[in-house]
């Protein structure tokens, strides 16, 4: 089985930064992608960032510009690094694996942005 663990939730205060880690771990496989999702209380889960295996990258609109993805192939992990962060921003972080035509997510990490 494939294990996703996301790190690195917290508070800050709006105009701040953090910065999101997820890792998949198990047996061997091979993935196509990982990326981010998010929950805020009430609210359907939403897409936030996705990084590809050739390197690729899509944002929803909300966060372009201050979020960005990045993938560490090797070690099978993605980073999201978050920048003027916004009350907006909070809510539970997902991380997201592909692995041919399954899906794997990871348990969620609280993001609360203060204003």
């Amino acid at each position: 089985q494939v294990q996703v663990v996301e790190v690195g939730g917290g508070l800050v205060q709006a105009g701040g930064s953090l910065r999101l880690s997820c890792a998949a771990s198990g047996n061997r496989f091979s993935i196509n992608g990982m990326g981010w999702y998010r929950q805020a209380p009430g609210k359907q889960r939403e897409l936030v960032a996705v990084a590809y295996i050739n390197g690729g990258a899509n944002y929803a609109d909300s966060v372009k510009g201050r979020f960005t993805i990045s993938r560490d192939n090797p070690a099978n992990t993605v980073n999201l690094q978050m920048n003027s962060l916004k009350p907006e921003d909070t809510a539970v972080y997902y991380c997201k694996v592909w692995i041919g035509p399954h899906e794997f997510w990871g348990q969620g990490t609280q993001v609360t942005v203060s204003s």
